[in-house]
């Protein structure tokens, strides 16, 4: 097993952040942060979650533009990182964020419920 797709994707993800957020211009794509790149193995494939700011159409709206710059952002990726072949990417929504809220509030709710039941036993 290789280190490599890992190391690869590593940089990718520092070149992508760099590259949405000053390169790309197009009105449609809102603040972004690239939270992870996984590379197949082979290098042949790069999938990019992303997380947006904002409500679902602003969401929807990001995704479309980024998807319309996905050739530049590809090529530019292509001159910072020197590969063979530059992985064809995969732009995607990174839910273990709104995950990781879910379970906050949840276990927050969770405490909330149990103190008023601490204070009767003690009465």
């Amino acid at each position: 097993m290789s280190h490599r797709p890992n190391r690869v994707g590593e940089q990718m993800k520092k070149e992508l952040s760099d590259i949405i957020g000053r390169k790309i211009k197009d009105p449609r794509i809102g603040f972004v942060t690239v939270t992870d790149v996984q590379v197949t193995g082979d290098l042949q494939q790069a999938k990019v979650f992303i997380s947006v700011l904002g409500d679902d159409e602003q969401k929807e709206n990001t995704l479309k533009g980024l998807a319309k710059a996905k050739g530049f952002i590809r090529s530019e990726i292509g001159h910072r990182i020197r590969l063979r072949k530059t992985p064809e990417i995969i732009f995607e929504f990174d839910e273990s964020i709104n995950y990781g809220n879910r379970i906050e509030t949840l276990l927050h709710q969770l405490r909330s419920e149990e103190k008023p039941t601490e204070k009767n036993e003690e009465e």
